[in-house]
């Protein structure tokens, strides 16, 4: 069975060059950055930090690897408990799931302006419909929160949300603070920046230069963590509430490269034929349903339906979505199946 954890945006409106800074961009400014502040490394957060929010304790960071942390998780049910009640107890317009997403995510999680409502779309968008058809019946009922990357905890935490689904890796640190699902896909971190660009990747290519990563990311973690001995100390960090907002500013001419997942990067670069991903993923990573850390009936009810979506519809999904930017072999995207979280204890 799973093994209990050890403790407790809009299509991205992106120009198709980096001098395209127009009416296009403007209108991404005005469209895709509901918060548009920013800090520099060691200048003061913008409105979209995490503020007041505690670390993790030492306790669980002593005894979580981050090879393992994916597989911090609930065995997989499909019955009912008390989270599970009260979201079905909610009466009238208000019986909806609630869900943090991007919305601001090319084929992730983004309002396509071409069909009629421009409704939500998006390989992430795809699973909520399929968590809010198995646990309410009814696909569509689910209301939508967009919410920036620095703020997917606190939205959690604070009861704002029942979920988020938000290419949201899953980490030792996040751990202390929510609850995880099994991993849904594998990514890695990678370097995006113009073609023209010196840039080689991840290395020492990146000497003087001005990154782009969003608050509250792994791409953060990893920069703030490698500069001075993996990356040149001389590297400089931009850091903006939204992750499509590096790519604003990576147009804009403002930074020099974005570090971020590979999965976005990847469909970043379909929105804008000048930039390209850089070198290799330097990590590997995995995206999970980050839930309330009390509310194990409900992640043990998404992992149940996770084993049940690798079966009949992530492939679908893929295919529909991701398959144009990463490749039609799924292969390095696949998350470990459910078999490999089986434990003897």
């Amino acid at each position: 069975m799973f093994v209990r954890r050890l403790r407790v945006s809009l299509r991205g409106w992106g120009g198709v060059g980096a001098m395209a800074v127009g009416c296009a961009l403007a209108l991404a400014f005005v469209l895709l950055l509901p918060l548009t502040q920013s800090r520099d490394e060691g200048g003061e957060e913008g409105s979209g930090g995490q503020g007041g929010l505690t670390s993790g304790s030492q306790v669980r960071a002593d005894s979580c690897k981050e090879s393992q942390a994916q597989n911090e998780t609930l065995s997989p049910s499909g019955a009912d408990g008390d989270t599970i009640d009260a979201i079905k107890a909610r009466k009238g317009d208000a019986r909806k799931l609630i869900v943090g997403v991007d919305q601001n995510s090319y084929r992730w999680g983004y309002r396509n302006p071409n069909n009629s409502g421009a409704d939500l779309e998006g390989f992430d968008i795809d699973l909520v419909h399929r968590i809010a058809k198995d646990i309410l019946g009814d696909a569509d009922d689910v209301t939508f929160k967009a919410i920036p990357t620095s703020q997917r905890i606190p939205a959690v935490q604070h009861g704002d949300v029942d979920m988020v689904v938000r290419t949201m890796t899953i980490t030792c640190t996040r751990l202390d603070d929510v609850a995880f699902s099994a991993p849904y896909f594998k990514t890695g971190q990678q370097v995006l920046a113009p073609k023209s660009s010196s840039i080689k990747g991840y290395d020492a290519t990146l000497a003087n230069k001005t990154v782009c990563t969003a608050d509250g990311s792994t791409a953060y973690d990893a920069v703030t963590a490698d500069k001075g001995t993996k990356l040149p100390s001389s590297v400089k960090i931009k850091v903006v509430p939204n992750q499509l907002d590096c790519l604003v500013r990576l147009q804009l001419g403002e930074v020099d490269a974005v570090i971020t997942d590979g999965a976005l990067a990847a469909s970043q670069a379909a929105q804008d034929p000048t930039v390209e991903l850089k070198g290799p993923p330097f990590t590997t990573e995995y995206y999970g349903v980050a839930m309330n850390s009390k509310a194990d009936d409900l992640v043990r009810r998404v992992n149940q339906i996770l084993v049940d979506y690798r079966a009949d519809g992530w492939q679908q999904s893929y295919d529909k979505w991701l398959s144009a930017t990463l490749g039609r072999d799924s292969t390095g995207s696949e998350p470990p199946t459910p078999q490999q979280y089986l434990r003897t204890s």
